[in-house]
């Protein structure tokens, strides 16, 4: 039986596809496009008073954003649903409390006219406090409902000043609802702090950070982020794993997400028919900061507790996305462990953890967890169905073992002559 390590594609498309929050119907397609409903973005500009600094090809960062603005306005794809929400643009005060409430919705999410949304741009002054959070929360409820994909695109020069409120955590929350929400945030400030927090508000969600200095650069990455909203999407199903094989979901072949806690194990249940093959592979994601030297592993059980296959992968100080993938041929007649009799075998899947939380770090919701599930025909050679977990590496395995023994007889032979040649000299 071969087991196979596989990285997930992209860290994501993780994101939002990481979270998992409402249990959809079990019978739901899972590897399909979510239809035909029009994309959303949200494009979430801050307007706080640092937008002023002149640092941005010697203009100020506001006339930056708003020339960048009106080129991805005209190049909006006509399928996409826009609309744009500003955060510190209308409050001048110094009320920390009425000044963490200041955001609004410039430009509803809907079909674009595309001169009423410039029109609304070219308004736009910098003014109060960055909201990060708060922004984040409404920007998610402006693209609530529907079916097709929903992004957020954040542009911002300063970190949150509306703490305790961690955008970071808002953007966990959002990801928990398993709503398919990607957040992508674009920094107007090479500055670390930023940075940090920026990336994490994407990584949450399965999207990216990009750090922009330049008109150009800013223009180009928000028109690729809109453009990405119109690719046709797969959704994955929501699934709540138990933690035992006997309660174990059933799945099928499709993609499913769901959350698992730091050191818990996840179980999920598959149906394999004879003749057909197995093969799954799972992602975690460290979506926030954790210790150093922690592992993933998806065993294949049988339900008697029989270990079949297993993969598993290690990693050691990043916040990263860790993947483990295997493969299981049944072949059409075969001894299995299930007591039924039938054709078709149960084989549970156990996905497990060795996360551990940082000091301050909060634990609850669970790490984001996808899990792809593919049942294939099986192999039609017998040489290709695993034989004790190597598979055809038994002929690698015999060639190296024939390799070794001629060459030790072919040294030993050597030897012998030269230490006779040297006895008769």
């Amino acid at each position: 039986m071969i087991t196979r390590q596989r990285l997930a594609a992209g860290a994501c498309a993780l994101l939002a596809a990481l979270a998992a929050g409402i249990a959809l119907p079990p019978d739901a397609v899972a590897d399909e496009p979510s239809g035909t409903a029009a994309p959303k973005v949200n494009l979430l500009l801050d307007v706080s008073g640092s937008m002023r600094a002149r640092d941005i090809d010697g203009q100020s960062r506001m006339a930056a954003a708003k020339q960048a603005f009106n080129e991805v306005l005209d190049a909006t794809p006509e399928e996409v649903e826009l609309g744009i929400r500003t955060l510190g643009a209308n409050y001048r005060g110094d009320d920390r409390k009425t000044g963490c409430k200041d955001t609004e919705q410039l430009y509803p999410v809907g079909p674009l006219d595309r001169t009423e949304a410039k029109t609304a741009v070219a308004t736009l002054s910098p003014t109060g406090w960055t909201p990060i959070g708060p922004a984040l929360l409404k920007a998610a409820d402006d693209l609530e409902g529907g079916e097709g994909s929903r992004r957020i695109v954040l542009i911002s020069d300063g970190e949150d000043t509306c703490a305790p409120l961690d955008p970071c955590e808002v953007a966990r929350e959002i990801a928990a609802k398993g709503i398919g929400l990607t957040i992508d945030t674009l920094g107007l400030v090479p500055n670390t702090k930023l940075r940090q927090q920026l990336s994490c508000i994407a990584e949450a969600t399965g999207g990216t950070y990009t750090s922009v200095e330049h008109t150009d650069e800013l223009t180009d990455k928000v028109n690729q982020l809109v453009d990405r909203a119109a690719d046709p999407v797969v959704t994955p199903v929501a699934v709540e794993g138990a933690d035992s094989c006997a309660k174990a979901p059933e799945v099928k072949s499709g993609l499913y997400t769901d959350r698992e806690e730091f050191g818990q194990h996840r179980w999920y249940r598959v149906d394999l028919p004879a003749g057909s093959e197995l093969r799954a592979s799972v992602s975690v994601a460290a979506d926030r900061q954790v210790n150093r030297d922690y592992g993933v592993s998806l065993r294949a059980v049988t339900t008697n507790g029989r270990e079949i296959v297993r993969g598993e992968t290690t990693g050691t100080g990043r916040t990263d996305v860790m993947s483990a993938g295997l493969r299981y041929p049944k072949a059409e007649s075969d001894d299995s462990d299930d007591d039924s009799g039938s054709a078709t075998e149960v084989v549970c899947l156990q996905v497990a953890n060795s996360f551990s939380a940082a000091s301050g770090v909060k634990t609850t919701p669970g790490l984001p967890l996808e899990l792809t599930i593919d049942v294939v025909d099986g192999p039609d050679a017998s040489s290709d169905v695993a034989s004790f977990g190597l598979g055809r590496g038994w002929w690698l395995l015999g060639a190296l073992v024939l390799t070794g023994f001629l060459a030790g007889v072919l040294w030993g032979w050597v030897s012998r002559w030269r230490v006779a040649v040297w006895r008769t000299n």
